[in-house]
């Protein structure tokens, strides 16, 4: 998860002079993400430093038009933001809503910040994609799909600069992004305790998505304190009448320690190890008695339910039967994924899966370096599942998603009344959960280094202690660890222990970024495979695949598979998928390569003075009108030429007309 503490003005210029002169950046002066943000910003090719540059902006009629789109968005979200802005009110702030796109959609704001948000079109209609505007905090929490703080002059655009700005994404309760809240400010006022509110804001907006569905779906409303039940804070998931798992929002997959994809697997008695019955069976009287209940990983919960099962018990039961059948055969295959299964023809992946069968069996800790998104838990399970620790389970834990005085309790576990808090009965610990299966520590370069003593001392001793006891746990396990830093340079930085760096990395595996990999369209279809119904066969069209190999992919596998589920459910009942059905940023990272690729052909001389003289959208102007001419005036064509689709190609053109 991205840490989002306010780096120093100092820091950050130094930063930036490191990147523009040298292309990397010294690790500790910005966030990680900032850094990544920044690349994305010079592949896109935004302009850093060109104040005069105009960004375009939706017109009053387009603007309409997208909040008609987005209409249940804005409903949840405004009364939200009200309360927002009440909080932040003088602080020469304002509250942004944004689609999934970056089109702000409305706005909250204090009157003396109104002249310089209108000069950056901080106001609704204003596009702040990564694409167009680099690095910024809406743009780069669509991209990153995680709260971002971007300070001053970490924002790429140098007229930005003036500002600080707090965001998270809204998710649908399928998992699907439908927007940004943002507050956006003076960065000399910022308020240190803004991104606080900005997140709990999005849980708000989220739950009240949530209630306002699934009116004959099973809904559980629960927290692991009986007391935090009714409030924001309360985990919610739902199940079909049938039990199968249908939605949670982001607490319960905290709580429940699963994530989208795994708790796909799940029916409601596989997780609670009860039939539906025993919770939403009950009279169907209000408030809802609280029950207790223990899921199939051994963690406590107390509950209620808010809707009650509409079939009689015997269909239920029937029901349920069908709905674990029906999980277990349709999910088994993409649910325990090998080795094999990885190998889609690109030399390299083929060349590291094979290196990797070898040492399965042998005891060795393996170390998994590699780009945000490259698919490092993935390959993680399928040595889990490749190995002879199959039998046991996959335990994950990431060290950089828990503050720091919860990572302890998490990897050792505790005795009970250990601390103020703890669980009665006390906690196992992932440690001793792995017992006998495979031990994953993703994000481990994030592990505190006051923890990273106490790790080599299990690891070398294979026996544990939880918190507030005495007693050690012989444990034997797999280790399987990952990060998206490179571990020798924060060892020598000092941010990291050199002996347990040598413990965990028996072999170290470094895994190709998806620009690099020339299997890009087998993965593609093997993705597309996983999100489709059995026997359901989708292709993609010519365009699309022209658009696949030569996008530059800045979110590797993990964008690749979040485009593709969206052009999946934007499908419908077809089965070829076109550029129709893929998100606008997407395609506009996609055409911005094809500028530059564009303004390569014109000769060296043009991009020099492309370069030197011109900004980013004269330039796209120039080589659309190109493509428009060499394509005779045919549109379609044209879109084709520059890799983008029909309707994107007329946009722009009315953009720069």
């Amino acid at each position: 998860m991205n840490q989002f503490p306010l780096v120093s003005l100092v820091k950050i210029k130094r930063a930036r002079n490191f990147f523009f002169s040298q292309g990397t950046v010294p690790d500790g002066l910005v966030p990680e993400f900032i850094v990544r943000s920044w690349q994305r910003s010079v592949i896109n090719g935004v302009s850093a430093e060109d104040e005069s540059q105009e960004f375009p902006r939706l017109d009053i009629q387009e603007l309409g038009v997208v909040k008609e789109e987005n209409l249940d968005l804005l409903s949840y979200s405004l009364p939200v933001m009200e309360s927002l802005y009440e909080h932040i009110i003088q602080t020469s702030s304002k509250v942004l809503l944004s689609d999934a796109s970056g089109v702000v959609l409305h706005a909250f704001g204090d009157p003396d910040c109104h002249g310089k948000s209108r000069k950056v079109s901080l106001l609704p209609g204003g596009i702040w994609s990564e694409g167009i505007r680099g690095t910024n905090a809406i743009g780069t929490a669509l991209v990153e799909r995680e709260p971002v703080v971007v300070h001053s002059a970490e924002h790429f655009i140098a007229s930005n600069h003036f500002l600080t700005c707090s965001a998270a994404p809204i998710f649908d309760p399928f998992g699907r992004m439908l927007g940004v809240l943002d507050v956006s400010g003076y960065g000399r006022v910022h308020q240190q305790h803004t991104m606080a509110l900005v997140r709990i804001s999005v849980q708000q907006i989220e739950n009240r998505i949530f209630s306002s569905g699934f009116e004959h779906d099973l809904v559980l409303q629960f927290h692991i304190r009986p007391e935090f039940l009714g409030t924001m804070y309360e985990g919610i998931i739902v199940f079909r009448q049938d039990g199968r798992f249908l939605a949670a929002n982001h607490t319960a997959f905290q709580y429940l320690e699963l994530d989208q994809h795994q708790a796909e697997f799940h029916t409601f008695s596989s997780l609670f190890n009860v039939p539906l019955t025993a919770v939403f069976g009950q009279p169907g009287q209000f408030p809802r008695p609280v029950q207790e209940l223990h899921t199939c990983t051994g963690i406590t919960i107390f509950c209620r339910s808010k809707t009650r099962l509409i079939a009689t018990s015997n269909q239920t039961l029937g029901l349920e039967r069908q709905a674990v059948s029906a999980v277990a055969s349709s999910g088994s295959a993409e649910r325990k994924p090998l080795l094999e299964n990885l190998e889609l023809g690109d030399s390299v992946m083929r060349k590291i899966i094979s290196r990797t069968r070898k040492i399965l069996e042998h005891d060795i800790p393996v170390l998994l370096e590699g780009e945000s998104g490259t698919g490092k838990e993935i390959f993680a399970r399928a040595m889990h599942n490749s190995s002879s620790h199959h039998k046991g389970p996959f335990v994950a834990l990431n060290c950089a998603a828990l503050p720091e005085g919860l990572i302890e309790s998490e990897l050792f576990g505790y005795q009970e009344g250990a601390f103020t808090g703890a669980k009665r009965k006390g906690y196992s610990g992932k440690i001793r959960q792995a017992d006998g299966g495979t031990l994953f520590l993703d994000e481990i370069g994030d592990m505190p280094l006051s923890f990273q003593a106490r790790l080599l001392r299990v690891l070398q001793e294979r026996a544990v202690s939880p918190l507030g006891g005495s007693e050690s746990y012989q444990v034997h396990f797999a280790l399987i660890c990952a990060t998206n830093r490179v571990m020798r340079e924060e060892v020598d930085a000092g941010r990291f222990r050199e002996d347990l760096y040598y413990r965990l990395n028996g072999m170290l595996v470094t895994l190709p970024s998806l620009r690099q990999r020339n299997d890009r369209l087998e993965l593609a279809r093997s993705i597309i495979h996983s999100l489709a119904t059995p026997g359901r066969p989708i292709s993609l069209s010519p365009q699309v695949i022209k658009v696949f190999e030569s996008h530059p992919w800045p979110g590797n596998i993990r964008q690749m598979h979040s485009v593709l589920r969206t052009a999946v459910a934007l499908l419908g009942y077809g089965n070829e998928i076109t550029e129709e059905h893929f998100p606008e940023d997407f395609l506009e990272q996609g055409i911005l390569k094809n500028v530059r690729q564009g303004i390569s052909r014109r000769g060296r001389a043009t991009t020099l003075i492309a370069i030197e003289g011109t900004s980013l959208e004269q330039i796209e102007k120039i080589v659309i009108e190109e493509a428009v001419r060499e394509s005779r005036g045919n549109i379609t064509a044209a879109a084709r030429k520059l890799g983008i689709c029909r309707s994107t190609l007329y946009r722009k053109m009315q953009m720069t007309s």
